[in-house]
């Protein structure tokens, strides 16, 4: 079922479904007042191969501004909406996003050590919620996420944050390894979290500025995000499958520096 409502901004359609509800703009000159208006973009869908003055000029504001651009087959965008979408789609996202930069002075200001997480390519929409929700509940003071290749923050990442997201800074970058650089040259220790570690995340030293690094489950942690990483850390596994889901790797380990910063307080 489709919903539409007109905004100065353009025509906005919420579709909602057995499943989820998303926020989305069709038309090039819609999606460009958008942009022109300060809206949030979680993502951009343009049709492939297509070119006109109209999508060229979308294209180049679009990376003026940083927004997350897709080249797609014409037929994903149809999945999305009949209508006449012109080529070109994007989905509203549902929060502000935060800089990193902010949120690093912001915690030595206030006499905090920084605790982040850094979420290379985590696409699952319920890991990406359940992950901040544990987050805002452990304390941690910000989330890292790649312009690219990220869960879309949606109606469905809301719910299963339970909230969180409206809490949680989050900070969409538009190169992950320049921000694990930043985040070094900080001071912060960066703990990749990883089953292919020999030391054990129970016997790092986390009570101390940090970032826990963690990657999809399909393919982990970048090779580059690695080789920047201080130290690789594991969960001990003893049953016959190899490794955790990664919102729960990740509630153990954001709970261990809980238990070490709380042991030294």
């Amino acid at each position: 079922m489709e919903k539409r409502k007109t905004s100065n901004q353009g025509l906005i359609v919420q579709t909602t479904s057995n499943q989820s509800k998303r926020n989305f703009i069709f038309g090039s000159r819609a999606i460009i007042e958008a942009i022109q208006a300060g809206k949030e973009i979680d993502r951009l869908l343009v049709q492939k191969n297509l070119s006109n003055d109209l999508i060229n000029e979308l294209i180049n504001l679009a990376k003026l501004h940083k927004v997350p651009l897709s080249r797609v087959p014409r037929e994903k965008l149809r999945k999305i909406t009949s209508k006449n979408h012109q080529g070109a789609i994007c989905f509203i996202a549902s929060i502000h996003f935060s800089s990193l930069d902010n949120v690093i002075s912001q915690c030595f200001e206030g006499g905090k050590d920084p605790f982040l997480l850094v979420l290379d390519r985590i696409t699952d929409v319920r890991n990406f919620g359940a992950i901040v929700r544990t987050a805002e509940c452990a304390g941690v003071d910000g989330i890292v996420i790649p312009a690219k290749g990220s869960a879309q923050i949606g109606g469905d990442a809301m719910k299963t944050s339970a909230g969180a997201l409206n809490l949680m800074p989050i900070c969409r970058v538009e190169n992950l390894i320049r921000s694990l650089k930043l985040l070094k040259d900080n001071g912060l220790f960066l703990i990749a979290c990883t089953e292919k570690a020999d030391d054990l995340i129970f016997e790092t030293k986390l009570d101390q500025p940090c970032a826990l690094i963690f990657g999809s489950e399909e393919n982990g942690i970048s090779e580059e995000a690695m080789q920047l990483a201080n130290i690789k850390a594991k969960i001990p596994v003893r049953g016959k499958i190899g490794s955790l889901n990664v919102s729960v790797a990740a509630g153990i380990a954001m709970y261990e520096k809980v238990r070490q910063v709380g042991s030294s307080v």
